[in-house]
């Protein structure tokens, strides 16, 4: 039976959007230009690391902690760069500012391949459309930078909700956003864990983005699974 639905919600990482190249290529580049030296994968694995322990003490971008998103990046960009080696003070927080700048927009950022053709036939089939991410509040900027912004009727941020996925209150915030009942609704994402169970858990539908190179995961029902975004339509109307 063809699925009765009316709003499509969309995870943005990895979904719709990706990084251009590896966060330790990018962090090193701005590193040379300001006269440091560190190597990418270094500088890529203490990201990872600076960035996981930052998450456990203060998740969703210290928004329950009186934080700013933009001071819970740049302590995290700092302590990268440190943990790699890199000493200097004062030149490692204008380097962390001006990483924080460059990652708002498209200069960074670019669309997966399908997207785009995807979300315009999704308006023009009139759903409503939204976007559920775990993100801090430069994704209204970075969505209009790359030229998606205009699909959506709302942007919601973990920031804005106050809760991060898989915490079901943020579907529950979209439903709401979106004016429809769960059932109406399905979630397009590429986490298994946050995307995809957690919108069913909810009542709503969802499919997973399950791209070449995926290990192995949950068994998900294979018309639940979008090799590419290119066969979303093709799911919801049969």
């Amino acid at each position: 039976a063809m699925l009765r639905l009316r709003l499509l919600t969309w995870d943005v990482k990895d979904t719709l959007l990706r990084l251009r190249r590896p966060v330790g290529q990018s962090y090193a580049a701005e590193a040379r230009a300001q006269g440091l030296r560190v190597q990418p994968e270094a500088l890529g694995r203490a990201f990872r690391e600076a960035y996981g322990a930052q998450s456990r003490r203060f998740p969703n971008y210290g928004r329950g902690q009186g934080l700013s998103s933009r001071q819970w990046w740049v302590d995290v960009v700092k302590q990268a760069f440190v943990l790699s080696g890199v000493q200097d003070g004062a030149a490692l927080t204008a380097l962390a500012e001006k990483l924080y700048r460059d990652y708002c927009g498209s200069h960074n950022w670019e669309v997966l391949p399908g997207a785009e053709e995807t979300l315009s036939r999704c308006r023009q089939r009139g759903f409503r459309m939204g976007v559920v991410s775990n993100f801090d509040n430069r994704l209204e900027n970075i969505l209009s930078q790359c030229s998606l912004r205009h699909h959506f009727d709302f942007v919601l941020t973990s920031e804005a909700a106050g809760v991060a996925k898989p915490d079901g209150r943020i579907f529950e915030a979209a439903l709401r956003l979106g004016g429809v009942p769960p059932e109406q609704a399905a979630h397009i994402g590429d986490d298994y864990t946050r995307d995809y169970r957690a919108a069913r858990a909810v009542g709503m539908h969802s499919f997973l983005l399950r791209t070449a190179g995926h290990g192995p995961e949950p068994e998900v029902p294979p018309e639940h699974v979008l090799p590419t975004l290119s066969h979303l339509l093709a799911r919801i109307e049969k």
